[in-house]
């Protein structure tokens, strides 16, 4: 028996064993292949005003799924007929009542990208901007209808086609802006800081940019106490913050933005003032008093300010005031190159950290004991941070705690930064 034979015979006890399941034709030609047909498609056939007919009666008669196919046949077929932008339009928006939401966003795209003066340009960017917020807010991304894992790369796609194709349109900064925050849910902080940036550099008068602006700083106030503090990031943070004040200080979030700051102040006032003990305890007076000089430079009124006088008169008692005009004139110079660089910063750009990393000085030949030098303090317990901006310009995040303060260094005289967080 031929190989064709068999080939028929067993298509034929097939459609007798599932009826329902094998509802099309075979086709058999002599002197050609056996043809196995889908449902329906020996009716599609036609000029495209004809194919544009009968996917019409099918959406009429409730069979989305067999006018999607004719739609998606028609603009195969025929690619520039004047029906096809309309088919294509139609296609996705079936595809969209039928939950096929990835399937819908990228003919959505394609009516866009091949058809951009097709009369649906708007409607398609309302409706892929409508997924991607979709998959945006938690829609996991689904494999033969069961969820397999997340949509934020797939809302990402769709938000930068929107970006690419109508980069001037009403939805554009707020995809851009969405793009920020899918990447801070993927963990990815130096992507969001592009993105959020981008929102600042192409749409500076929209609202959104007030929070990318202070997003920007809470990514990097977010990672400066990822594990062990870091100065760096710290620093950048603090500049975000400034910076967010210099632009939008009537905002509704500025009065977070300078907690935020504050606590930060008080960070690198701490440390500053760690290191100024480590020194202190170990009888580098000069470097001591450097830091703790410091400590005074940047926040003259607090109690660490306070303990930092007391101690340099205590110093200059017990070691003389040659050294403890050196380490201020010294300190005086830091605090003045410290000022000019950093003044009206932009907020992504990198800084040093405002705590040095110079190793310590020899110890000089000084009077006086260790004995009664001030230990170096506990490390103190953090509170939660304050949550991140949402969404809405008009809303501004909770308060929160300060930053986590890490203990001081045992070893060396200065801790060293941590890198800020991957992507």
């Amino acid at each position: 028996m031929s190989h064709r034979v068999r080939y028929l015979l067993l298509c034929l006890a097939l459609c007798l064993v599932f009826p329902e399941r094998s509802p099309a034709p075979v086709i058999f030609k002599p002197g050609a292949k056996v043809k196995y047909r889908a449902p329906g498609e020996e009716e599609i056939s036609g000029n495209a005003n004809e194919l544009f007919a009968r996917a019409e009666q099918a959406e009429k008669d409730g069979d989305r799924k067999r006018a999607i196919k004719i739609y998606k046949k028609l603009v195969k077929k025929y690619p520039r007929a004047n029906v096809s932008p309309e088919a294509t339009f139609r296609a996705g928006r079936l595809m969209e009542e039928e939950g096929d939401l990835i399937s819908a966003a990228k003919t959505y795209r394609g009516l866009m990208e091949i058809y951009p003066q097709t009369e649906h340009f708007q409607e398609a960017i309302e409706s892929q901007f409508r997924i991607g917020e979709i998959y945006l807010n938690g829609k996991k991304r689904k494999i033969l209808g069961i969820p397999v894992g997340s949509g934020l790369d797939d809302a990402i796609e769709i938000f930068a086609a929107i970006v690419r194709s109508a980069p001037y349109g009403r939805y554009t900064a707020r995809a851009q802006y969405d793009i920020g925050r899918a990447r801070e849910l993927q963990g990815s902080a130096d992507l969001a800081i592009d993105a959020y940036q981008a929102v600042l550099e192409n749409f500076p008068n929209d609202p959104l940019a007030v929070d990318a602006q202070y997003q920007i700083g809470y990514i990097w106030y977010t990672a400066a106490r990822a594990g062990t503090y870091d100065p760096q990031a710290a620093e950048k943070a603090r500049i975000a913050f400034q910076d967010f004040l210099f632009r939008f200080p009537k905002s509704e979030k500025a009065p977070q933005a300078r907690e935020n700051l504050g606590r930060l102040e008080q960070r690198v006032t701490k440390d500053s003032l760690d290191i100024a003990k480590y020194y202190d305890k170990r009888r580098h007076y000069r470097a001591a008093v450097l830091y703790y000089n410091e400590v005074i430079r940047q926040q003259p009124n607090s109690a660490e300010s306070e303990f930092a006088k007391k101690r340099i008169e205590q110093l200059r008692s017990k070691v003389g005031d040659d050294v403890v005009k050196s380490a201020a004139e010294m300190a005086e110079r830091r605090a003045k190159g410290s000022t000019t660089s950093i003044a009206h910063a932009p907020a992504a750009r990198s800084s040093e950290s405002t705590i040095p990393t110079e190793t310590a000085p020899a110890p000089p030949q000084m009077r006086g004991s260790g004995d009664d030098l001030a230990p170096l303090p506990p490390p103190v317990d953090a509170d939660s941070l304050p949550p991140p901006a949402t969404s809405e310009p008009s809303s501004a995040p909770d308060g929160g705690a300060a930053l986590e303060a890490s203990p001081a260094p045992e070893t060396s005289p200065t801790p060293e930064p941590t890198a800020t967080p991957s992507q």
